[in-house]
């Protein structure tokens, strides 16, 4: 039974997130159904690395799954890509992975970037992929709060209420601020992050950007430990996950 790891882009707009659901497009539904075609209609269960919420847009999600039948592995994308027109998901790589590979547990780093458009008007051709707001934003002052939120902290501040995790504790790696034309980027890269969480450090860094919090407010919500200590959470439509890391052998 061969294991094959995938890397997926996928528009999140389309679908109510990535986890399976009864009766509602997902990411892993749709496909574990195109999967379903290879191996004799017998489901594939699809794991990865994590579960995007509905709205979150993917460049880089990896996941696998196991095959009753052995294939190539480029045979095993363009069918899968085939079987899942017109959904706008496609599966980028496909390579044979160990029989112990695991997309979730195995993964050592994860990268997401959130896309801000700041001006008065809307956006057209970048619509449902960033967060519009109308007024300029203080770049700088969104990098000095963002060096706050770096290193080890209890994001419990900046987690969902109905966040699963065993613990608030994270190691943030990376929180860029950076221009990219009328746009600002913020890129995001951690092991792993809690339910919202980058989301949240985005609506708290905008806060930082209009000139309503500085630093020490940003301080003051990550040692509050409450989720009403924070900023809002930023639209999902902004969203990315640009890719996993694996250990390298």
């Amino acid at each position: 039974m061969p294991r094959y790891r995938l890397t997926v882009e996928y528009d999140g707009s389309a679908f109510q997130g990535w986890q399976a659901q009864e009766g509602a497009p997902t990411v892993q539904g749709t496909i574990e159904a195109a999967a379903a075609r290879l191996n004799g209609g017998i489901r594939a269960v699809l794991h990865a690395a994590g579960r995007t919420d509905a709205g979150v847009h993917a460049t880089g999600q990896v996941a696998h799954f196991d095959l009753d039948k052995d294939y190539p592995a480029i045979a095993v994308r363009d069918a899968l890509n085939f079987h899942m027109k017109p959904m706008p998901v496609a599966i980028t790589e496909v390579s044979i992975a160990p029989p112990d590979f695991h997309a979730r547990f195995h993964a050592i780093g994860r990268h997401y970037r959130y896309r801000i458009l700041a001006r008065r008007p809307p956006p057209a051709y970048t619509a449902g992929r960033v967060w519009h707001v109308t007024r300029a934003l203080d770049i700088e002052a969104m990098r000095a709060g963002a060096a706050v939120l770096l290193g080890t902290h209890d994001f419990t501040s900046f987690r969902a209420t109905e966040c699963q995790a065993k613990s608030p504790v994270k190691t943030l790696d990376r929180l860029e601020v950076f221009a990219a034309g009328e746009e600002i980027h913020i890129e995001a890269s951690a092991r792993s992050f809690l339910h919202n969480q980058v989301r949240i450090m985005v609506g708290t860094l905008r806060l930082a950007g209009e000139g309503k919090w500085g630093p020490a407010d940003i301080a003051a919500a990550l040692d509050a430990r409450k989720r009403a200590a924070a900023g809002p959470t930023a639209p999902a439509e902004g969203l990315v996950l640009t890719g996993v890391d694996y250990p390298s052998a």
